[in-house]
């Protein structure tokens, strides 16, 4: 098995993912080639809660130009977690609100 901390590569903070956190929903950044069920374990095993379910997206590369140059960014991979109503709230997404 993969180590947990390879699979989840930092939490995403934004003004909408700050909202998610009533409804008790975390959003990740995640390795690319990792799956719904790896996304689980490593979740339980780092914060030590209860997931109840993961939703994933990939984002897509987009075009970006510096200048004369032009390419593009990176691909990732986002995924939504949803903790059980019993779990405690992950520390670092409360110091945000």
């Amino acid at each position: 098995m993969k180590n947990p901390r390879d699979i989840i590569k930092r939490p995403v903070i934004t003004e909408r993912t700050s909202e998610f956190v009533e409804q008790l929903k975390y959003v990740f950044e995640v390795d690319l080639r990792s799956n719904k069920t790896e996304i689980k374990q490593a979740i339980e095993q780092i914060f030590k809660v209860k997931v109840v379910s993961v939703n994933t997206l990939r984002m897509p590369a987009k075009p970006r130009r510096y200048g004369r140059h032009s390419g593009y960014t990176s691909e990732w991979k986002k995924a939504i977690v949803q903790l059980s109503a019993d779990s405690k709230p992950l520390e670092f997404f409360e110091a945000s609100v």
